[in-house]
């Protein structure tokens, strides 16, 4: 949603300015400035990436014009779902979770989250963890450097979509100067012509240069920075879990692991610690009730 307002800001603030100080909207449209643009941009873009990170990009852009999945609500589910699964594991033996971690869209446990439930990530994260913990042959320090592998392996992917759109907003005033070049080598050949149509084959000329600058920087570079913010997003969720079971791991009970799996949080999606305590104690409480 904030992406569309940034867009119609830049928009409406630099066309809506230009026609304040007098000028013309019909200058500035040249569709083949947009094709030479925009095609050569599309065509690096092409060259330089290769069918799986254009599948990334594709899958990207519909999820950051979204509301973001991480939110406040979002991370109590997580870190409640989280206190029962480590506190039956604790009362009963991690093989009493296995069932729950086998099939979990079965799972008593996982369905009263759905919210986690639905995103597939943390619920591979989850598990598979899980798994290994239950199996027992790994201590927790091999397990967590397998995490902050896996962590590194998941930010590095989906970020692979907003590197290559820095790469082409990078690329897009050069294209912008390129097409101005090539309508001043227009505008010269056409030097016999009276000063009227050499000034407007000049101005057609800049506005090459206008369009590569204003999409690069208007535009293309704030959704790869609107995608790299929701990887990093992803990323932080997982750390969520990761210190969460490691906390576990070492010993800790499950009322204080989740405690450690909030201090990762960004301060302003990161609840309190006594909303934390009191959303586990309801927790516990309906686990007892069922």
């Amino acid at each position: 949603m904030f992406i569309f307002i940034g867009f119609l800001i830049v928009f409406f603030s630099v066309f809506g300015s230009f026609v304040a100080l007098g000028g013309h909207l019909g200058a500035l449209y040249q569709p083949f400035e947009f094709v030479l643009i925009g095609g050569a941009a599309l065509g690096a873009y092409i060259a330089s990436n290769n069918g799986k990170s254009m599948k990334l990009l594709v899958e990207a852009l519909p999820v950051v014009i979204r509301k973001s999945p991480y939110s406040k609500d979002l991370y109590m589910e997580l870190m409640a779902l989280l206190y029962v699964l480590l506190n039956k594991a604790r009362r009963d033996g991690l093989m009493s979770i296995e069932s729950d971690v086998e099939e979990p869209e079965t799972s008593p446990i996982f369905t009263e989250y759905p919210r986690v439930l639905r995103d597939k990530n943390l619920m591979e994260f989850i598990t598979d963890y899980l798994r290994l913990m239950i199996s027992g042959n790994m201590s927790s320090y091999e397990i967590e450097t397998l995490m902050d592998q896996e962590i590194e392996a998941h930010h590095h992917e989906h970020n692979v979509p907003a590197h290559a759109l820095h790469v082409v907003a990078d690329a897009l005033p050069a294209f912008g100067i390129v097409a101005a070049v090539l309508g001043v080598i227009k505008a010269l050949a056409s030097v016999d012509q009276p000063p009227a149509i050499l000034a407007d084959l000049i101005s057609k000329a800049m506005v090459g240069t206008f369009l590569g600058i204003l999409l690069a920087y208007g535009f293309v570079a704030p959704l790869a920075s609107a995608i790299e913010r929701r990887t990093v997003a992803s990323s932080k969720v997982l750390e969520c879990i990761k210190v969460t079971l490691l906390a576990s791991m070492n010993g800790y009970p499950p009322q204080l692991a989740v405690e450690f799996g909030r201090k990762v949080l960004y301060s302003h999606l990161r609840p309190s610690f006594m909303e934390l305590e009191d959303h586990v104690r309801q927790t516990r409480t309906a686990g007892k009730k069922a």
